[in-house]
């Protein structure tokens, strides 16, 4: 994980091209409660995505679970593309649900516990994001914190294919501690 993040700095440090959207990006630290979310966890290229989200609403529809949920949709990323072969990525996609929440395979239960984050929200199709996480962890790095933990997407918007791609919100958590 910390090879991944390092990389991730590493780049965003060497000055690669950042989109408008990312560039206006405000970062500030926010400190998370602890949250319980299902999630269909993953091994492979983020092209899988709309195959998993898939698994994800028919898991949640099969065992009767919308009424559990209590925040938008997330996806947890482990690793970074520039450093790992697209087969072998580890990721996550699920939704914030109660405490009480119990479900069945393929749904995990999962509690993020990083406290503290750099958050930031970036605007734009979901293929840009990995240019506003680069300029997150540059942020952090300056600021004087380093990366502890995976990243995790908040899609904020409800109906996504209703929204054009260049107006979509992700809110991304970059788990920190100062150094």
């Amino acid at each position: 994980m910390k090879k991944a993040l390092t990389l991730l700095l590493v780049l965003a440090l060497a000055g690669l091209a950042v989109p408008a959207s990312a560039q206006d990006l405000a970062v500030t630290i926010k400190d998370i409660q602890p949250f319980p979310y299902l999630a269909i966890a993953h091994t492979g290229p983020y092209t899988d995505m709309e195959t998993v989200i898939g698994q994800l609403i028919g898991a949640f529809q099969a065992q009767g679970l919308f009424a559990q949920i209590r925040g938008p949709m997330v996806g947890v990323y482990y690793d970074s593309p520039s450093s790992t072969p697209p087969d072998k990525l580890t990721w996550e996609v699920g939704f914030i649900v109660t405490s009480q929440t119990t479900a069945e395979v393929p749904l995990i239960k999962k509690v993020w516990e990083y406290k503290t984050v750099a958050a930031a929200v970036h605007v734009g199709p979901y293929d840009e994001a990995g240019a506003a996480i680069a300029k997150i962890m540059a942020w952090a790095a300056a600021n004087g914190y380093a990366a502890t933990g995976p990243i995790l997407e908040r899609y904020l918007d409800q109906n996504p294919s209703a929204v054009d791609p260049s107006k979509l919100r992700t809110e991304i958590w970059v788990p920190v501690a100062k150094r």
